[in-house]
């Protein structure tokens, strides 16, 4: 008789529990090799981002089946960018945890390191979003999709950066991962769309909170864990014969954010979402945008009438993109004006889906909704979440689709509207259940939604040239 697996007695909560208790198990069991995966995914990692730098140029005619040069590049932007955003969907941050040389290399050094108190600056909520931006940014200037040398800059870059910062700061624990890594925090938000959830056994009262008083390396106070944001699925914390620690639950996708309210929503978070989708889309359109070129125009002749020609001088390597050989050189004005485009996309996104969303959570007020305005307008700003990480997908990482493309352009351009129907879709269905959660029931679901459901058609709208 094929029996309900148990935890602590009782018959496993979600879906499919005799899918999450295999998988649990077999992760459990094998959880002390990870460190000979992390090693592996170490030599790959540098060998892609570091290799191309000593192999000859490559030919304009070379492809990532004749050049590993090209071959690294597609691998990075067409293969891995892509694909661990969506893998949040099915298996949450097991990237972190489970294959991430950056997290892994940061905790080794960690244990051989200074072990210093955590500092405040790092700890706020902030840095990882200052970090993405810096990241993204810098990206952009320095081309990082297109040039091996700008892959290793930031890349590289960032692996240093983690290495260091897990050799100063924290006691046995992954302060980069929590508090600095540019994606952690952005595969965290898109996690509490995934169907993979890690639980307490005995839940304590009180939510979600931070302490280094865990065997947890993210921090996270397993017996209060109640979001998915943090956890990267490491199942240092599952013991499937013991009483307490954690145990893996399947859940219906989404089904986290329909419920925000219990699951610590954080204003902090939904700033990230918006900024991040604001600045990744400005990465996208000042290279296909006419606009753009007019904006450098423009902002070209305001600085030479007022005598600032040192725009027109080349900017460090490290900064912009100096590459002759490829006819690509950029000037001080390409640094500023791409820059302030991007920051300038960035605000107006963010305005404008902060703005729907709060009057999604004043009219949801004026109509009996449960919470104050923040708490309402927080919750609402999460149902973006779908829409913007199709739009990062389809927008940053359209290198997937170019094996598509090159068979018919017509059937790219088939997934990727079907891909944004399917998000604005769901983005609108959290907006509905969020409402739900908030105390409201029938017609009056509908007025507070239609604001929102705007702002989701506007961000879709917004990377229309990435399908066409």
């Amino acid at each position: 008789m094929n029996r309900i697996p148990l935890v602590n007695g009782m018959p496993r909560p979600g879906l499919w529990p005799k899918v999450s208790a295999k998988i649990e198990s077999f992760f459990v069991r094998y959880r002390d090799l990870l460190v000979w995966v992390h090693s592996v995914m170490f030599v790959v990692f540098i060998t892609f981002i570091f290799l191309p730098l000593a192999l000859p140029e490559a030919s304009e005619n070379a492809t990532a089946l004749n050049n590993f040069t090209r071959f690294a590049n597609f691998a990075m932007w067409g293969l891995w960018f892509p694909l661990v955003f969506l893998s949040v969907i099915f298996t949450g941050r097991s990237w972190c945890g489970l294959l991430c040389p950056m997290g892994a290399a940061s905790e080794w050094a960690n244990n051989k390191g200074l072990q210093r108190a955590i500092p405040k600056w790092l700890s706020w909520q902030g840095t990882p979003i200052v970090s993405f931006l810096v990241i993204t940014i810098l990206g952009q200037t320095v081309g990082v999709r297109d040039h091996p040398e700008a892959i290793a800059e930031i890349f590289g870059g960032t692996m240093l950066a983690a290495i260091v910062m897990g050799y100063i700061y924290g006691k046995k624990k992954r302060a980069w991962c929590r508090h600095a890594c540019p994606i952690g925090l952005l595969l965290g938000v898109y996690s509490r769309l995934g169907i993979v959830q890690f639980m307490p056994k005995r839940l304590k009262p009180g939510g979600d909170r931070q302490t280094e008083k865990t065997l947890c390396p993210t921090m996270i106070d397993i017996q209060r864990k109640q979001e998915s944001r943090h956890c990267i699925e490491c199942f240092r914390c599952v013991q499937p014969r013991a009483r307490g620690g954690l145990f893996v639950r399947l859940r219906r996708p989404g089904e986290e954010i329909e419920q925000i309210s219990k699951h610590n929503a954080n204003a902090y978070e939904v700033l990230f979402l918006l900024l991040g989708a604001g600045v990744a889309l400005g990465g996208f359109l000042w290279l296909v945008l006419p606009q753009y070129q007019e904006f450098r125009q423009t902002l070209g002749v305001w600085f030479i009438t007022n005598g600032w020609y040192w725009v027109g001088d080349v900017g460090p390597s490290w900064l912009m993109s100096v590459h002759p050989q490829r006819r690509e050189v950029f000037y001080w004005l390409d640094f500023i004006a791409i820059v302030s485009f991007m920051i300038s996309v960035m605000v107006l996104m963010t305005a404008t889906l902060t703005s729907t969303s709060a009057v999604s959570a004043w009219v949801a007020g004026k109509l009996g909704g449960q919470r104050n305005f923040k708490q309402r307008w927080v919750e609402l700003g999460y149902q973006y979440a779908p829409v913007a990480m199709v739009s990062l997908i389809i927008g940053l990482g359209g290198s997937l689709f170019v094996p598509i493309e090159q068979v018919s352009q017509i059937l790219a351009s088939g997934i990727k509207i079907g891909l944004f129907l399917a998000s604005i879709i769901w983005s609108v269905w959290l907006g509905w259940r969020i409402l739900m959660e908030q105390g409201l029931m029938g017609w009056k679901i509908y007025l507070p939604l239609l604001p929102s459901t705007l702002g989701s058609l506007l961000m879709a709208a917004a990377w229309w040239p990435s399908i066409s």
